[in-house]
């Protein structure tokens, strides 16, 4: 079973949950999710002997959550990394991460390389810093109404997944699009009738109980500094993410589509050493397929 301690890194009181001894690993979670997300995998890294990591990302879970959303950019996140990749008594790890976690490992890798002895990507591929800021490409890709440009407002999108954090959470989880969307993020989808068979019903309580205690700002910070983001790091236009790297992606996810590993995406990760597609497996990837995750993972980390 998973421990769970506090550290203090870059000012602010990170909750941490870890397994294990050896190599370290670090895993980073993406929205709306909490360390929770990576039960299986800490487990199996644990056994596997290797010293497993799930930090609540800042704004998440029992982490810190800053009021300031400025204090949500992309260095300050990698920041966190590193700090405690060191506070952990390392030189060095592999970084692991899913959605908003992938997009944090993968600017691990890019930033400070020296620290990252390896990084994986799930869900999200690296993404190439483009000549338009984030926000405006996703406008005139997807229009006005896309999620990424709805989260930018403050209060607007958090007011309406807190109303109603189960259903929230039940309806993005399962993520079966509406016929009939009605405003807002959440309501994109249908209420399932039934909970999907990855996700029993006391796990959602434990991401329930984290987000009513949390809510959803922090988590939306990390959307609102997109553009931001994209503002300060002109000076890593076009650099490479040098460690060693692995991409696994379910293939029913729907950020394939979004965010494709094409011929760009490739020609930034030149030590990509393979892409794992998951069968019949939506966006949840770790969670919807543990067994196959795990053994990616395994395979990638013994390589090393």
């Amino acid at each position: 079973m998973p421990s769970n301690r506090y550290v203090r890194l870059n000012g602010i009181d990170i909750h941490l949950a870890e397994q294990g001894e050896g190599p370290l690993v670090v895993l980073l979670h993406g929205f709306p999710e909490t360390s929770h997300s990576w039960r299986h995998q800490l487990e199996a890294l644990a056994a596997a002997g290797y010293h497993a990591v799930a930090p609540d990302q800042r704004g998440y879970g029992a982490s810190d959550r800053p009021t300031a959303i400025d204090q949500y950019s992309i260095f300050h996140l990698v920041g966190d990394v590193v700090a405690l990749i060191r506070e952990l008594g390392e030189e060095q790890a592999v970084v692991i991460g899913h959605d908003w976690g992938s997009i944090v490992a993968w600017n691990t890798a890019l930033l400070r390389p020296a620290v990252v002895r390896g990084v994986v990507g799930i869900s999200v591929p690296p993404i190439p810093r483009g000549t338009l800021p984030p926000l405006t490409v996703t406008e005139q890709r997807f229009g006005p109404d896309f999620y990424q440009n709805y989260f930018q407002e403050p209060g607007i999108a958090d007011a309406e997944l807190n109303k109603d954090v189960e259903g929230a959470l039940r309806r993005i989880y399962a993520g079966v699009p509406a016929p009939d969307p009605t405003p807002g993020f959440a309501g994109r989808f249908l209420n399932p009738e039934t909970l999907p068979a990855w996700l029993p019903r006391e796990d959602l309580a434990v991401f329930v109980k984290q987000f009513t205690k949390s809510g959803f700002t922090g988590g939306l910070n990390y959307y609102r500094n997109l553009d931001h983001n994209w503002q300060q790091t002109a000076a890593w236009q076009d650099a490479p993410i040098t460690p060693p790297a692995l991409y696994i992606s379910g293939e029913n996810d729907g950020v394939r589509a979004m965010y494709p590993l094409d011929e760009a995406a490739r020609a930034i990760v030149p030590n990509l050493r393979a892409t794992v597609d998951i069968p019949n497996c939506g966006h949840w990837t770790q969670q919807e397929n543990p067994e196959l995750v795990n053994t990616a993972l395994l395979e990638f980390l013994k390589g090393l």
